[in-house]
């Protein structure tokens, strides 16, 4: 990709580097550790990291971090190394998604960590954003290893598998989760337990996958496709939500649709991009309201 880094201090600056977005990026609900600063920037937690993001015209200002996590961090997850263009070129020949696209602009998909993505997303399932973001930040604050204090906060890691499989079903859900507490017990032991190595699932095909992860209490479908594409590499996932399933509905089938046949038909249009189509038309039906009514 031709963009050039700086490092400047404690400040790493990623010169014309297209297709970054920070606000389209933390806020299309694939990752729950983000928050918007008052100028606009954003703080994130990730890989035992605390770092920040800002947009400054064509480049982006990563603070409190520096050159050797670039290399070994951050290149990785914020997928800089992809030609997000290409991407969008592959699939602007679809109407409806080239305008979910140029709505959502500046996507990309995060490479998250699975475990921390898996107890995410089983702590995700009907649930609204604001609580799931509470809900992680007090597990972390409880459970996880204090990291630093940065812009007048206290930041913390993500519980380990061993931490969290010690806790209490009720210990669990004092941290905001509900009935999902007994979900992240039984998960949190299979992991701690070492009866299922959850890193390796990424190297099995994605169909594998997805039966592997559901094996895991509190993981149905949408919740291991959210797992495989956020943390994965499984481009090929269609997580559908209910957004996702609305925005499906009201542009591809003009009738209430099984999810099954939404995931099929999606996947077999879009093919090995189909998970950034889902990011692009996900953002784009939650942050227009599309399809709460009915399909025309």
């Amino acid at each position: 990709m031709e963009y050039r880094i700086i490092e400047e201090g404690d400040k790493i600056i990623i010169k014309d580097i297209y297709d970054f977005e920070p606000k389209h990026v933390f806020e299309c609900g694939q990752c729950f550790r983000w928050n918007e600063e008052s100028d606009g920037s954003y703080t994130g937690v990730a890989y035992d990291r605390v770092i920040n993001v800002k947009k400054d015209s064509n480049d982006i200002i990563l603070s409190n971090t520096n050159i050797k996590d670039i290399e070994k961090i951050w290149k990785n997850y914020f997928d800089l190394n992809r030609d997000y263009g290409k991407i969008k070129s592959k699939l602007s020949n679809d109407k409806v998604l080239k305008e979910a696209m140029d709505f959502g602009h500046g996507i990309r998909i995060l490479k998250q960590d699975v475990w921390e993505t898996v107890i995410s997303f089983i702590i995700s399932a009907n649930n609204r954003i604001p609580m799931i973001k509470k809900a992680i930040e007090t597990l972390s604050e409880k459970y996880g290893e204090f990291i630093e204090e940065y812009r007048g906060k206290k930041h913390y890691s993500f519980p380990k598998p061993d931490v969290l499989s010690k806790l209490s079903i009720d210990e669990i859900e004092d941290c905001g989760v509900g009935y999902r507490a007994k979900y992240i017990a039984t998960t949190a032991a299979i992991v701690a337990n070492r009866q299922m190595d959850i890193y390796r699932i990424k190297n099995l095909s994605t169909d594998s996958a997805r039966k592997e992860l559901m094996l895991l209490s509190g993981v149905g479908p949408k919740v291991a496709h959210c797992i495989m594409l956020f943390s994965m590499d499984k481009h090929d996932s269609f997580p559908v939500d209910v957004w996702v399933k609305r925005v499906m509905e009201h542009f591809y089938f003009k009738k209430d649709t099984k999810i099954k046949d939404i995931q099929e038909y999606a996947e077999n249009k879009f093919g090995e991009y189909s998970g950034f189509a889902q990011q692009y038309l996900f953002y784009y039906a939650r942050e227009n309201g599309i399809g709460r009514k009915k399909y025309n």
